[in-house]
């Protein structure tokens, strides 16, 4: 079932690719220049195509039609300049980069970023060639703002109905039968031998981060851009969120091992001092970096595998890399599940790392 279950999406995932590269090499071939080779035209496409599946978005596509239609549905557009403004994305061609008039100013929508423009829809730029106009605050419920949103609301109702079931019966039934023992596995090998008997007061954030990476590591294995762990914005919260309790539920054990470790000569406490302090934020970098860089990773790897397809042209491609891609779209699988797990063990061991009484446990020692 798993494996006829992950051949349909990675069908869907080629049939949208598919029909991306149709439907952009359509709709640019009339302003593709003559100097770029067929092979480089392919290679530029694939570029734009694996960049746009990993950006956010204001609107959510499904997939592209022959033509380049974009088949999907419009989300609300909302941003702030002198004033809160708002209106679906799908109003005068906004989607595709053409100037938006909204109470009398304009506005352009440039690599999902939304800036203010003249009636020509013109754009500054630097000798870098980054864009330099005046950028609105965007507010939107952009793709993964949608996303998000979906996933806690689910997570709500299915969490709430798992603890409402066992008011009934002690023996899991429904979605309970596959959660519960994903449940235990948290309490018992990640927040109890990390944390210790503390572990109650942060179980739930630690079930809830947990399945939260989860649930949209899986969603970003579907081929409609849900690439919402892989946005360095939302790995930066949710180690921030880490941060946070950490730093706010750590004991004066700990911050007496940062600011004046005991034991240790006091010039090695005055150069010991900064690198400790340094370690309190490495961390949580390092939490953002790994689940960002994990799950950016693997979708460049899915869709540029795919593309090689479009540049080669061969029989030889068009069956190895096929396979390669089902290779590693199941490898995928694992690093979705790998990736929650490592994000909610290391998040454990920081809090343990904080909590702990480290007085008492070197007096035991004697």
């Amino acid at each position: 079932m798993f494996k006829k279950f992950a051949v349909l999406f990675y069908s869907i995932f080629v049939l949208n690719l598919v029909s991306a590269q149709h439907g952009e090499a359509t709709a640019e071939a009339g302003s593709a220049t003559t100097e770029l080779s067929e092979k480089d035209k392919v290679s530029k496409e694939n570029k734009e195509y694996i960049d746009h599946h990993l950006l956010d978005a204001h609107d959510f596509t499904l997939m592209v039609d022959k033509e380049g239609h974009h088949i999907g549905f419009p989300l609300p557009v909302i941003f702030y300049d002198n004033g809160i403004h708002s209106f679906m994305s799908n109003k005068e061609g906004f989607i595709h980069g053409e100037t938006t008039e909204v109470d009398g100013s304009y506005y352009k929508l440039h690599h999902e970023k939304i800036y203010k423009t003249d009636a020509a829809g013109n754009l500054a730029f630097d000798k870098e060639g980054h864009v330099t106009s005046e950028k609105v605050l965007d507010l939107s419920i952009t793709k993964s703002v949608l996303i998000i949103l979906l996933t806690s609301i689910f997570m709500l109702l299915l969490f709430t109905g798992m603890a409402k079931s066992y008011k009934k019966s002690q023996v899991p039934t429904g979605a309970a039968r596959f959660l519960e023992p994903l449940v235990i596995f948290v309490r018992d090998e990640i927040a109890i031998p990390n944390i210790g008997h503390k572990y109650k007061r942060f179980i739930g954030y630690l079930l809830t981060v947990f399945f939260f990476i989860l649930f949209l590591n899986v969603l970003g294995l579907m081929p409609f851009g849900i690439n919402v762990t892989g946005n360095i914005t939302m790995t930066f919260f949710l180690a921030i969120l880490t941060y946070l309790i950490t730093t706010f539920s750590a004991n004066k054990d700990y911050w007496k091992h940062i600011f004046w470790m005991p034991g240790v000569p006091v010039p090695m406490k005055l150069i010991m001092l900064p690198i400790e302090l340094l370690g309190t934020i490495t961390k949580p970098f390092a939490l953002m970096i790994r689940l960002f860089a994990n799950m950016t990773a693997g979708h460049i790897v899915v869709m540029s595998l795919i593309g090689l397809i479009y540049v080669f042209k061969n029989v030889v491609a068009g069956v190895a890399f096929p396979f390669l891609t089902l290779v590693i779209y199941l490898l995928e699988v694992l690093v979705a599940f790998l990736q929650a797990y490592i994000f909610t063990m290391l998040s454990a061991l920081f809090i343990g790392m904080a909590v702990q009484d480290h007085e008492h446990e070197h007096h035991a020692a004697h």
